[in-house]
């Protein structure tokens, strides 16, 4: 019997507690990061520009706060549902920034990792279809064309990416969820114009009868 057992596995008891609080803690604020900037992203595309900074101004906060406590306990910090919930703050930020033509904020500047980073801005790539459509729906083709710019751009970053899953957090799979996304959205606007040019055209022809 080790002579000093019953003090090593209350050594061992108490980190156990302490790693425990921190699981429960991160989990709890994770969820609260998700929602809030799913609703973030929500109050983008019903361009509430102040809800959507004040929405993601929360979950900046909660991301600083939850990075801290998890950052000595890799294993919680690493864990998928941090990451996911970091993933969709990086979301929340990219889609504002994206749609009102703003720069991107760094890895760093959002206190996230790179896969992170890099799989938040997948996914806000993909938000910017849902945003084309409306624009779409009221005829501001330049708008929607400077979207579908930003997508394209994105994707070509993005496949540049060709590491194994473990690294870049699945970074593959949503990045060929964003080149379905991006071509569908193409023949969108592409329909668009052309369905717009023939209604000019249509209009200037019947000028020209009625005169």
């Amino acid at each position: 019997m080790i002579d000093n057992i019953d003090q090593v596995s209350e050594s061992i008891r108490a980190n156990f507690v302490e790693i425990d609080g921190v699981r429960e803690s991160a989990y709890k604020i994770s969820r609260e990061i998700t929602k809030t900037c799913a609703n973030a992203i929500r109050a983008v595309h019903r361009s509430e520009w102040e809800l959507a900074e004040s929405l993601t101004a929360e979950a900046r906060e909660m991301v600083t706060n939850m990075v801290a406590t998890t950052h000595q306990h890799p294993q919680i910090h690493w864990a998928g549902y941090t990451q996911d919930c970091l993933k969709e703050y990086v979301e929340a930020e990219h889609t504002y920034a994206l749609i009102r033509d703003l720069p991107l904020k760094s890895p760093t500047e959002l206190n996230v990792g790179s896969a992170a980073w890099l799989n938040g801005l997948s996914e806000a790539a993909t938000e910017l279809r849902r945003r084309i459509l409306d624009i779409l729906r009221h005829s501001h083709e330049s708008e929607a064309e400077r979207l579908l710019s930003k997508m394209d751009e994105i994707y070509s970053l993005l496949v540049t990416f060709d590491f194994r899953d473990a690294i870049t957090g699945g970074l593959r799979r949503r990045t060929d969820t964003l080149r379905a996304v991006l071509e569908r959205t193409r023949g969108d606007i592409t329909t668009s114009v052309r369905q717009s040019q023939l209604t000019e055209a249509l209009k200037a022809l019947e000028g020209r009868l009625d005169k």
